[in-house]
């Protein structure tokens, strides 16, 4: 997985960046199949802008928000990406658990049934 980050009008501390680079890299407990990140902070007066892009495998996935510092910005943008990413495993997990396997359907657990609570029901 490659990690670009750019800040744009304003210098990016390495303490700064080397948190972000941390927490992007914690993406790929959620999917495996990141192959980009890029990380863009802005800095305009007092508001900066912070927007993530993922490249994965078959879709790209972005986030942007504003805040009034840096650090809070990628934070806000790195909450919604961790949402979608677990959004998009918990998808990819129920198609693999409804999936055929080796041709045979997955079996099924009888559950039984207590009949004694049935018995007297149609002889009123």
């Amino acid at each position: 997985m490659q990690i670009h980050t750019t800040a744009r009008h304003f210098e990016l501390d390495p303490e700064d960046r080397r948190y972000m680079t941390e927490r992007v890299e914690k993406f790929s407990k959620f999917a495996r199949d990141i192959h980009e990140v890029h990380v863009i902070v802005t800095a305009e007066n007092y508001r900066h802008t912070a927007e993530i892009t993922l490249k994965l495998k078959r879709r790209d996935m972005v986030s942007k928000e504003e805040s009034t510092g840096a650090r809070i910005g990628f934070d806000l943008a790195a909450d919604r990406i961790e949402s979608q990413l677990r959004r998009l495993k918990e998808y990819r997990v129920s198609l693999n658990r409804g999936r055929v396997t080796n041709g045979k359907l997955p079996e099924v657990a009888e559950v039984p049934v207590a009949h004694e609570e049935f018995a007297d029901f149609g002889e009123e």
